[in-house]
């Protein structure tokens, strides 16, 4: 596992630092990268794409629970190291069991590419694929619903990001955070904070605090136009988030007031006040389906 002094080597090896515009905060310490391959559940008989593997950190915690890891990265800087770092470890004394009786560390695939641009389903055949990741901040909430929306092939994530990310992930009704993105994740799947991760086991240290949020797909249950209806009117909703919906939802629908009523909601309502169901119900009487519920 990577420490702090071996981290800065690598970089020293090649000249760089840390980008700022990359969100490269590296993970410098064993026990939390170890940790969180544990709280992702992941062994011998799972797939696993790591998203930012940077210099390979958390990399070698899910190799080392026999996972097969397809790691992607898409700083060209980078990859080289990050391709030495697994090197040694799959012919170094790490390569033998994580723990007497365990399993040897699975193969791993480096891939240079960048996550937002990438052909999600050439590099993930088949299904049941697990994403666990230290995310970038500032792509970490995009690249969630990126995946739920259009990636199928993956299952469960294990993600850690900025808190108020994270809280926003999995934010429940009435909750201040709670938002269109809490609504849109929830369209697919269960998500729940697993735990906080604290900034000093960073290199650089960031001045955010970072948690873990995990998330489970549901089996669909929603059609596309569906999905697309409930995704458009919590997007115009939260952004005026204390206002009444017949006021926030006057533009986008016919009659606002008369869908409303049709989806059994009150006017007088406030976006954070409504959970999925209600949403759904209000998507459809938007689209002129039957109401269910």
């Amino acid at each position: 596992m990577l420490t702090l002094p071996a981290v800065k080597e690598l970089l020293e090896q090649v000249g760089a630092a840390p980008r700022r515009s990359l969100g490269q905060n590296f993970v410098v310490d064993p026990n939390t990268v170890r940790r969180i391959a544990r709280l992702a559940g992941v062994g011998p008989d799972d797939r696993v794409v790591e998203i930012g593997a940077g210099l390979g950190s958390l990399t070698l915690a899910l190799a080392e629970t026999g996972a097969a890891v397809v790691a992607v990265e898409t700083d060209g800087r980078l990859v080289p190291l990050l391709r030495e770092v697994v090197s040694a470890f799959t012919t170094d004394g790490e390569s033998g069991p994580a723990e007497p009786g365990g399993s040897r560390p699975g193969p791993v695939e480096i891939v240079h590419a960048d996550a937002r641009r990438m052909d999600w389903s050439a590099l993930l055949p088949g299904s049941g694929w697990h994403v666990v990741a230290n995310l970038p901040y500032n792509i970490a909430t995009s690249l969630v619903l990126t995946v739920l929306d259009e990636v199928p092939a993956v299952t469960r994530l294990l993600v850690m990001c900025q808190r108020e990310a994270a809280e926003r992930l999995a934010a429940a009704p009435g909750n201040g955070v709670y938002g269109a993105v809490s609504v849109r994740v929830a369209v697919h799947a269960d998500a729940e904070l697993a735990g906080a991760v604290p900034a000093t086991v960073f290199y650089p240290r960031p001045e955010v605090e970072s948690a873990l949020v995990r998330i489970t797909r549901r089996a669909p249950s929603m059609e596309p136009d569906l999905r697309a209806e409930v995704n458009r009117l919590v997007t115009t909703a939260f952004a005026h988030r204390r206002q009444m919906l017949r006021r926030t939802l006057r533009g986008v629908l016919d009659d606002a007031d008369g869908t409303l009523a049709r989806a059994g909601i009150e006017g007088t309502d406030r976006p954070e006040r409504l959970g999925l169901a209600e949403w759904v119900r209000l998507a459809e009487a938007s689209l002129g389906t039957p109401v269910q519920g």
